[in-house]
């Protein structure tokens, strides 16, 4: 691994997620988001590396919101969970082995939905309805899975076959 790859593609990587994220911050932000970042989170399943990256951009992104501190924390430690999650399973399909390549790949996808749903539901339930946390955090948690599976299925499926096809080959390790 050279120095583009250890620090330039994350670099990358978190500026462009935190200023599609800030840019696009009406739809960004709140119980029910659609972050058009969130897309990028499909990079580690070829760039382990840039998972460090999304982090970053998620942390600096998050400085704008609402729920403040805990978002900034905690969203970020959960686009951490998933892009080490989303490396693990493009660790497989480089080895070779595992699921048939489209079953990975959503699998691969799911990871975001996952953490965020979980995570960032929880944050938002904690600073913005903590007096009814649980009920909030069913119906926050699952806004944020649902706003997450849009824009990983409609946005980071396909670039997923755009950056394994025009890209990146299967043999890269």
């Amino acid at each position: 691994m050279n120095l583009r790859e250890k620090l330039v593609y994350p670099a990358m990587v978190g500026a462009v997620y935190a200023a599609l994220t800030m840019m696009l911050a009406p739809i960004s932000y709140g119980n029910v988001q659609f972050r058009v970042s969130e897309a990028l989170c499909v990079l580690p399943f070829f760039l382990p590396e840039t998972a460090v990256g999304l982090c970053l951009g998620c942390a600096l992104a998050n400085t704008i919101s609402a729920a403040g501190v805990l978002d900034i924390v905690f969203g970020s430690l959960a686009t951490l969970g998933a892009g080490l999650c989303t490396a693990a399973f493009g660790r497989t399909w480089r080895a070779g082995g595992g699921l048939p390549d489209l079953p990975r790949r959503i699998f691969a996808c799911l990871m975001p939905v996952l953490w965020n749903g979980l995570v960032v539901g929880a944050v938002l339930a904690w600073s913005f309805a903590r007096e009814a946390f649980w009920s909030a955090f069913a119906l926050m948690g699952a806004q944020v899975a649902l706003g997450e599976a849009v824009v990983l299925f409609a946005l980071g499926l396909p670039l997923m076959s755009l950056v394994s096809r025009r890209v990146l080959r299967p043999g890269r390790g």
